[in-house]
């Protein structure tokens, strides 16, 4: 087990940690013992996370690495520390001195595979294809020095999702060891899985699982909307872990309101601070959360009805379309990093996913 398996995807935010964690999850019920890192740290909320014991310059450890070894029991040795942050200084100084290499960095990663000769080594690649060639470690790059098989995820919307797949397989060859199609629309999943499936199939894609689009998956805390937005919490800072779905503006009358409102689910809604009504129909609704915008302050009963129904209710400073464009860039563009998402990724994995192939490309027993 001394060749590593390489997730990767043509595209950010793909999925790859949520495939990451129903693998691993399996394998790890098959007795395969695992390591799993990112050699590219793309997003650091502690920069100086590291092991303590390591030398200095690899020390990174990508909150996803931390994460996803909690969630599946991996020991701290078990967790590979990335080699490169990506982060603008670091990109400047690289592209100034035409630095594209990876460093003795690789070199280390090529030894601590060959230490976990034991274990598979499972190595979560960039957002893309292209990402990380500035440091040398593109998913492609990567690939041919490790001579590592590698499993893609990448959402499928229509046949024109194929080009994407075209040139991964162009890039990766024979490396290329299968797919994972995501974020597929539930009602087209049984057209995909009948028609697009085979035609991957004979056009050298092997496609290990078809997955369903998932709100809960793509869902966003009301805490990382408040941080993105610099919202001020007014009320239920207990409620800022609660998950939201779906966004709602309240502009309409509010019987217009109440209907919307009753169609939707788990929702943040943002309207102005100035329109109680419509604030007060929303917390009868599936509120997460308020987000009041424009001048002036909501009504002491708006914020007693909050409190007795525990929705937060946050104010911030930009207009309504300003709010509404940064919860639009959240929705489906957060990193996996709660529990109930991790226990239902792993079961959407294990539900769509058939890793048969991929296994037997690895030389491993089939997990039971």
């Amino acid at each position: 087990m001394s060749i590593p398996l390489l997730i990767g995807s043509c595209e950010p935010f793909s999925g790859k940690s949520a495939v990451v964690l129903g693998l691993g999850r399996q394998l790890a019920r098959g007795g395969v013992p695992l390591a799993f890192g990112k050699p590219l740290v793309t997003c650091m909320d502690d920069p100086l996370a590291a092991f303590p014991e390591a030398g200095p310059g690899h020390l990174l450890l990508d909150p996803d690495v931390r994460f996803i070894g909690d969630t599946l029991g991996l020991s701290e040795e078990q967790l590979i520390p990335s080699l490169h942050v990506m982060e603008p200084k670091a990109a400047r100084e690289r592209l100034l001195a035409g630095d594209l290499t990876p460093g003795e960095g690789l070199a280390l990663l090529q030894r601590r595979i060959h230490d976990d000769a034991d274990r598979l080594v499972l190595l979560e690649g960039a957002g893309s294809l292209s990402e990380g060639q500035l440091y040398g470690l593109g998913l492609v790059q990567l690939a041919q020095a490790l001579q590592a098989p590698v499993l893609l995820v990448h959402p499928w919307g229509d046949s024109r999702s194929v080009d994407a797949l075209l040139e991964a397989r162009r890039q990766l060859g024979d490396l290329l060891a299968g797919v994972v199609l995501n974020a597929v629309l539930p009602e087209m999943v049984p057209e995909v899985r009948e028609a697009v499936q085979p035609a991957l199939e004979r056009l050298g894609i092997p496609v290990l699982g078809v997955m369903p689009r998932s709100p809960l998956l793509r869902s966003v805390t009301v805490e990382e909307l408040g941080r993105r937005l610099e919202a001020t919490v007014l009320c239920c800072r207990d409620g800022l872990d609660l998950l939201v779905e779906t966004l709602s503006i309240g502009a309409m009358n509010v019987n217009s309101a109440m209907e919307f409102f009753r169609r939707r689910r788990n929702m943040a809604v943002v309207t102005g601070a100035d329109r109680t009504d419509i604030q007060l129909a929303a917390l009868e609704a599936s509120t997460q959360c308020l987000i009041l915008t424009g001048a002036g302050e909501p009504l002491p009963q708006l914020i007693s009805r909050a409190e007795e129904l525990e929705v937060p209710v946050l104010k911030v400073d930009h207009d309504t379309l300003t709010t509404v464009e940064v919860i639009d860039a959240a929705i489906g563009h957060v990193r996996l990093h709660e529990a109930v998402k991790a226990t239902y990724a792993i079961r959407l994995v294990e539900e769509n996913c058939h890793f048969e192939r991929l296994f037997g490309r690895l030389r491993l027993a089939v997990p039971a």
